[in-house]
């Protein structure tokens, strides 16, 4: 491995939105192509079946969706290594090699386990597969020997997590895996239609490559300052509870004035606002649409893509797995795209 690596994933329970590309995917084209990382992308849909195994008919088609997406928005496969995680088989062993040094009150005491308990209860999802998330987690950058994670402040602690577990295989089995760093990134929060974080469970969200038409009309459901009651009425948008958030990502400078001025001085009112938001937003979504719509309408080509991902991904996971074996010991054998 000459070069560090950057691996991270997106859960394939629904197709995506907004939110995820502010928040992931553009930071993942701009490591992609303005860094020397090696970079692996994947579509995890094991972990979606930890709450979606009801609709695990559902999960291999969003997933081809997802990456879609992925390459509509910018990710390249010649530059990056793209799969879907369940086509890479090395991810289950490494987990279960895993999960048996890991020991359960490092997991009992995970906060998303601990503080979403009585959620994961009510919709049936307070399963094994949850509790074990951070190890498959682990075990999914682990697979790629990745260095750098590209994450939150709010996950360092779960991050920390993977790195102890990577430090106690090296511990006991004088292994010399890489453990993992957080690359920081700074994801804006983004709001949903109605101001709280956007969201495919609150049925808030903007799919990625909405329709034009649709997207306007998801805008002018938009939530904005509650004190403008009235046209006349001026409002502060700062106050504004989704709009002008949005305006702040995706418009001009100009824009950004034209809103701020004509708000505070009741000069627009928050249907103009709304409008020339859906328009600069169809502006970013006109290409990604269209090159997504050529993918799905040309299925072999999208499969092509998606099976050389995942065999790059298993030769890659192959090596990882093979050094694992080695240093516990253990025989390796002929794995389904190459040697472990």
């Amino acid at each position: 491995m000459s070069k560090a690596r950057v691996m991270s994933g997106m859960r394939t329970t629904e197709r995506i939105h907004l939110g995820n590309y502010f928040g992931a995917l553009k930071n993942w084209v701009r490591l992609q192509d303005e860094t020397d990382y090696e970079c692996f992308f994947g579509a995890m849909d094991w972990h979606a079946l930890t709450d979606a195994f009801g609709r695990a008919n559902e999960i291999n088609e969003v997933a081809r969706e997802v990456i879609a997406d992925w390459i509509a928005y910018g990710i390249n496969p010649e530059k990056s290594v793209i799969f879907i995680q369940s086509q890479v088989p090395q991810h289950l062993e490494i987990n279960m090699i895993l999960s048996n040094i890991t020991p359960f009150g490092w997991l009992d005491r995970v906060t998303t386990w601990k503080d979403a308990k009585e959620e994961l209860q009510a919709k049936d999802a307070h399963n094994l597969g949850r509790f074990g998330y951070p190890v498959l987690q682990t075990a999914d950058i682990l697979a790629y020997q990745g260095t750098h994670v590209p994450v939150g402040r709010d996950q360092v602690p779960h991050l920390e997590l993977s790195r102890e577990i990577v430090r106690r295989f090296n511990r006991i089995y004088k292994a010399k895996l890489p453990e993992m760093e957080a690359l920081l990134t700074e994801a804006p929060v983004l709001p949903g239609l109605d101001g709280r974080k956007m969201s495919k469970s609150y049925g808030n969200h903007i799919p990625l490559t909405e329709s034009a038409k649709k997207v306007k009309k998801l805008c002018n459901k938009m939530l904005t300052d509650p004190k403008r009651e009235t046209r006349e009425d001026p409002g502060e948008p700062e106050d504004c509870q989704a709009v002008y958030k949005f305006h702040k990502l995706v418009s001009s400078a100009e824009d950004l004035s034209w809103v701020e001025e004509g708000c505070r001085s009741a000069g627009i009112g928050c249907g103009d606002c709304k409008a020339r938001l859906a328009e600069n937003l169809n502006k970013i979504m006109e290409e990604p649409r269209e090159i997504k719509k050529e993918l799905l309408n040309n299925p072999k080509n999208l499969d092509d893509i998606i099976q050389d991902g995942c065999a790059r991904a298993r030769k890659e996971a192959n090596e990882t797995l093979r050094m694992m074996r080695d240093a516990m010991g253990f025989k390796s054998f002929d794995y389904p795209g190459g040697r472990s």
